[in-house]
């Protein structure tokens, strides 16, 4: 694999070893993967402290997950990047299909663990050539998973998704973690996925950036560690996870987005 595919080993890794532990994120599928592929991670990537953000950051993206199938059950749901996630099993499909998409040698390492049926499919695709988006199935809904997607993207290679997405679906709804521009200068001297050979990164200044015609809405901003998330996590990890990774200082590099789409 290159450099940006590696990459997935270190959420897996994280999600395993915070599931083992019965907090946060309960996911037998990462552990079993880890189990088997033990990936060879170095220095940070194998932080406890970036295994709970990493978990904490799952989690978020699977309740936002759980509300928008609420609302609408018959939703396609595109979880672009999934690498070895298992929001699928998490979150599981509801009415509509799911789809994890990712590059083709991820997908064909996922197939070993995933299977496909009516409802779930595995699709290859890079999200900065979204043209397979047009062998999607038509829904009136749709909902779209990027977690640690954006920042291996020009900002026109994501507005550029966006507009192929919205070409094709009445309704989206998207959320997205983003690194600042700020961040993603910073994290080329200090980020884990440095371990794995990745030092390009993109960010963005604000959610405006990539609002380019009316029809794409601001939705809200969140956060990746929230408080309910924050405490299961006791005494000096708390503590010491709250002054890490919480505040104005990570708002500075690292925040969530949340965007409505509508057909021009």
């Amino acid at each position: 694999m290159n450099g940006v595919n590696k990459t997935l080993y270190i959420p897996l890794y994280g999600k395993a070893q915070v599931s083992q532990k019965g907090i946060i994120l309960a996911d037998q599928k990462a552990e079993e993967i880890w189990k088997k592929e033990q990936f060879p991670l170095k220095g940070k990537a194998k932080s406890k402290w970036l295994a709970y953000n990493m978990a904490m950051r799952a989690r978020v993206f699977d309740d936002w997950t759980k509300r928008q199938l609420k609302e609408a059950p018959n939703a396609l749901v595109l979880h672009i990047g999934c690498g070895m996630d298992s929001r699928v099993l998490r979150v599981g499909t509801a009415a509509g299909a799911w789809y994890d998409i990712d590059f083709s040698e991820v997908i064909e390492e996922r197939r070993k663990y995933y299977s496909e049926n009516d409802q779930y499919h595995m699709l290859c695709g890079d999200a900065s050539k979204p043209a397979w988006v047009e062998s999607l199935p038509e829904a009136e809904e749709l909902i779209v998973i990027l977690e640690g997607v954006s920042m291996y993207l020009t900002n026109d290679e994501v507005r550029e998704l966006f507009l192929v997405l919205q070409r094709k679906y009445k309704h989206i709804h998207l959320l997205m973690d983003v690194y600042t521009t700020f961040g993603a200068k910073a994290s080329k001297y200090k980020n884990p996925i440095n371990t794995v050979g990745v030092t390009q990164l993109y960010g963005m200044e604000g959610p405006e950036t990539l609002m380019i015609n009316p029809e794409i809405q601001f939705a809200g901003e969140g956060t990746m560690t929230p408080q309910y998330l924050v405490d299961e996590l006791k005494g000096f990890e708390k503590a010491f996870f709250t002054w890490m990774f919480t505040g104005s200082v990570t708002k500075k590099i690292y925040r969530l987005f949340e965007y409505f789409i509508t057909q021009a």
